[in-house]
């Protein structure tokens, strides 16, 4: 009953179970293996080891391990490669095992305390080479690494005490000229990593605990830590990459569980808030953005990160008070913030606030690593100072420069009828003549696309200086030419005041 029991279970077992089955059958024969069969195995492993094919000289060691498990060099020789392929933890057993049937093996005993030197298990290690001093006095290299072991157990016994009374510099500077020498050490790893994060090197600490998640075996925890660690860099897909590891080894844990669908959640609602962003979509990106708040509302970069990008969206929306008083706020918190001057003096632009934008641009350009647009924002900020100490003919229109084609035309109707030369009632003709001249100028430049977009540039697209080949033309009442006739070329006006 018992053997046909996997045969019910389904078909994965019944692989489960051959496999079982053949494995006992390898098991029986590798069990009678002659010596002869179990030298040829060394053989061939000495061979492919030599050779560089690790993997292969690994499998005919098991193979002679098991054949003769009573033989200390199939042990030895198998601690080699798995030293070879960096499988230092396979590796100790095996030598565990060498010295345990021959404990006068010198070869094995320097690898097994070097190896717990790495792991910073001293007082082991220096019991292996006083025993191998026993046995041979004269093993040079065996008493060098002895000496070595007192300045390396001070200094970790140094490190410690300054763990103990909360200084991290002393604590680094411990350990860093040694840890090349207790790579394994995880409680070294885990001290530096903790001091490294209380001193603000995010990065360093990160490194710190990844080699723990190596060196310890199904370590949740070590995901969890490096994870958090992430977190708190607000670097959303790295944190999520360390918490999914968690959850390999523990699908259910406590800790990482929660903490990968809060991740999920918060990186799902950044990532759709730039999609909206690209889209041209600010509104539903600031949505977005502060649902993003509500779901991490303590981690301070988080809430930096959603600040910036509502500030730029309101930018971008021409919420001239609402852009003004985000992009503040950012700024206030954190000065530095490059993209925020930027978009703050791009506010200030909307205002008419050229001065202020100058000085948001230029404050940006010190800033290391700022972006092109401070740049090219500060020569362009410079052109309408100047430009608007000139003539600005959206104030000529009494407009905003959020205003629209439709805006433009109502105004310049509006005031077209008020100071038209033949039908101005004051006394001062030549001012009604400038103003109206300038009314039609701006309604030129604002309803045409390509004029309006160099103006906002800080060109005067009429300006002879400027535009030295360039004339005065347009009807300001529609059609190609000056309401008053002609081309527009050599057109002088003609008023008539009666």
């Amino acid at each position: 009953m018992r053997l046909n029991l996997p045969y019910r279970l389904g078909a994965n077992w019944q692989v489960v179970w051959r496999l079982f089955l053949l494995a006992s059958v390898l098991h029986c024969v590798v069990a009678s293996m002659s010596a002869e069969e179990v030298q040829k195995h060394l053989d061939l492993g000495k061979k492919l080891l030599s050779e560089g094919n690790l993997n292969d000289a690994l499998t005919h060691y098991h193979a002679a391990v098991d054949g003769d498990p009573t033989n200390y060099m199939t042990y030895f020789r198998r601690a080699t490669v798995y030293l070879a392929i960096g499988r230092s933890k396979s590796a100790l057993p095996d030598l565990d095992k060498t010295l345990e049937i021959r404990p006068d093996f010198g070869a094995a005993r320097i690898q097994r305390a070097s190896l717990l030197v790495k792991r910073a298990q001293l007082d082991a290690a220096a019991q292996d080479y006083e025993f191998l001093l026993s046995k041979q006095p004269d093993n040079a290299e065996a008493r060098q690494e002895l000496e070595n072991i007192g300045p390396l157990r001070a200094s970790l016994d140094a490190a410690k005490d300054f763990n103990s009374r909360g200084d991290c510099n002393g604590v680094v500077g411990s350990l860093e000229p040694i840890m090349e020498k207790i790579p394994w050490d995880v409680s070294s790893r885990e001290m530096r990593a903790d001091c490294y994060m209380a001193m603000g090197m995010h990065h360093k600490a990160i490194a710190d605990i990844r080699v723990t998640t190596k060196l310890v075996s199904d370590n949740t925890a070590g995901y969890l830590r490096l994870s958090q660690v992430y977190y708190s860099t607000g670097e959303l897909e790295d944190t999520l990459r360390e918490v999914r590891e968690c959850l390999k080894l523990d699908p259910d844990h406590k800790q990482c569980y929660p903490f990968y669908k809060k991740v999920k959640k918060l990186n799902k609602q950044f990532t759709k808030a730039e999609e909206l962003i690209s889209e041209g979509r600010y509104e539903e990106a600031v949505e977005k953005l502060d649902a993003a708040m509500k779901t991490e509302s303590k981690e301070v970069q988080y809430e930096m990160r959603a600040l910036g990008r509502k500030c730029h969206s309101y930018y971008k929306m021409h919420n001239i008070k609402e852009a003004l008083k985000i992009c503040t706020e950012v700024l206030n918190r954190n000065p530095d913030d490059a993209n925020a001057l930027c978009d703050r003096a791009e506010v200030y632009i909307l205002d008419e606030k050229f001065q202020d934008a100058v000085n948001d641009f230029q404050t940006a350009t010190k800033i290391d690593g700022h972006p092109q647009q401070a740049d090219e924002g500060l020569q362009r900020a410079q052109k309408l100072l100047k430009q608007s100490q000139k003539r600005d003919y959206y104030k000529i229109l009494g407009l905003r420069r959020t205003c629209t084609k439709t805006e433009v035309v109502k105004a310049y109707r509006k005031k077209a009828i008020k100071w038209h030369p033949d039908h101005y009632k004051g006394k001062d003709k030549k001012m009604a003549e400038k103003m109206f001249i300038d009314l039609a100028a701006a309604k030129e430049v604002l309803t045409n696309p390509e004029k309006r977009q160099r103006f906002d540039q800080g060109e005067d697209p009429l300006d002879p200086e400027q535009q030295s080949q360039q004339n005065f033309h347009g009807n300001p009442f529609g059609g190609g030419g000056f309401p008053f006739g002609g081309d527009g070329g050599n057109t002088q006006f003609k008023f008539h005041f009666g």
